[in-house]
């Protein structure tokens, strides 16, 4: 039986007048950004899921940990299968206060089995330049589990990482002072198309030239004397300003998984596309015969029948400049399956035909 694998194949429309989107959805502030936050801590409360006794690190930190308390113990007895060794991660926004929390991600880097009703102890955040900035602490949430029992066990998702929603307490501000002259802002993906758009739709949204561009990326935006005061407003309100992205030629394909992704503006020269397929079915019969004159003696002939059936093959032309809704019609019109049509944009492209960028995932 000939399997034919299910593929999803998307199309992307191009965005009209009435659906503009807002430069804020394109773009980012130059100077806004959120911050790495790193930390070493150890999680404890496990059911016997933790790290195994020859994990040296989790040994150490946990006696390091009891001896600040005022614990001398014994390295040697020390078990630890209800602690586990974690790294956590968290995201320190640049506006972020004193006293304000974050989220933080509990990641294992032993071998612990689960971090399923754990609770991680005060662990410092540092930023990359050393210094603490948040400090997490609190009972883990896992979107998992590990279970085992007489040899039989049963995992769920990923249960060595969890997270604490709102566990990090921010402890120091981040110094950032914004430019009250201007601002900057960079665009996510390079399209020369949008930024002279985004750079016209400012200007005449503030009725003179504010907006000038930087990089094929960028445009830095003067703040106007009578909105110095409220600085903020103004960069909001541009940001609000809505805008037509230009869409991009490309056509995008999963081999592995039979997805395509199309742009709405890749368009395709005068082409003819032949299509077929070749079908060979081989099966085998066995007949028995008894002998007449020896009922317990048969003679077994094997006959085997080879069967090969090609559809016509069908050539169609694909006219110049025809959109991507267009040519998928025109496929479906002699036959090609979501599968086969991988191959036929590729071939499509191999001849030059392609107007627009042909990635292969």
């Amino acid at each position: 039986m000939k399997k034919i694998a299910v593929i999803l194949l998307v199309f992307f429309i191009s965005l009209q007048a009435s659906a503009n989107v807002k430069i804020r959805d394109l773009v980012n502030v130059k100077g806004i950004r959120d911050n790495q936050l790193i930390g070493y801590g150890l999680v404890v409360g496990l059911n016997g899921t933790g790290d195994k006794t020859g994990t040296e690190f989790t040994i150490q930190s946990l006696v390091n940990m009891l001896e600040r308390m005022g614990i001398t113990v014994n390295k040697d007895d020390v078990k630890v299968k209800n602690v586990a060794a974690v790294m956590v991660t968290a995201k320190l926004s640049a506006f972020a206060k004193n006293g304000s929390k974050t989220d933080v991600v509990v990641s294992s880097i032993g071998d612990a089995k689960s971090l399923e009703g754990g609770t991680l102890l005060m662990t410092p955040l540092s930023a990359a330049n050393g210094q603490t900035y948040a400090v997490a602490q609190g009972p883990i949430s896992v979107g998992g589990m590990n279970v085992s029992s007489g040899g039989a066990g049963a995992v769920k998702n990923h249960p060595t990482v969890g997270m604490i929603p709102n566990g990090a307490l921010v402890e120091r501000e981040i110094d950032f002072q914004m430019n009250t002259n201007f601002f900057e802002i960079a665009f996510n993906t390079y399209n020369m198309t949008n930024v002279v758009r985004a750079k016209d739709a400012i200007n005449a949204y503030i009725g003179s030239d504010v907006a000038v561009i930087t990089s094929p990326t960028s445009i830095k935006v003067d703040i106007p004397d009578v909105f110095r005061t409220n600085f903020y407003d103004f960069m909001d309100s541009v940001l609000s300003v809505p805008v037509e992205p230009a869409g991009k030629a490309k056509v995008v394909v999963d081999e592995r998984t039979g997805t395509i992704v199309m742009g709405a503006d890749v368009r395709i020269s005068t082409v003819a596309v032949s299509h077929g397929n070749l079908t060979i079915t081989i099966s085998s019969t066995v007949d028995t015969e008894r002998n007449l004159f020896n009922p317990f003696e048969e003679t077994r002939t094997e006959t085997t029948n080879i069967q090969v059936q090609e559809e016509p093959n069908k050539l169609m032309v694909v006219p110049e400049g025809i959109s991507i809704s267009d040519l998928v019609k025109a496929l479906n019109s002699i036959g090609v399956t979501p599968r086969d049509l991988i191959s036929v944009l590729q071939a499509i492209n191999s001849a030059g035909a392609l107007h627009g960028e042909l990635e292969v995932m």
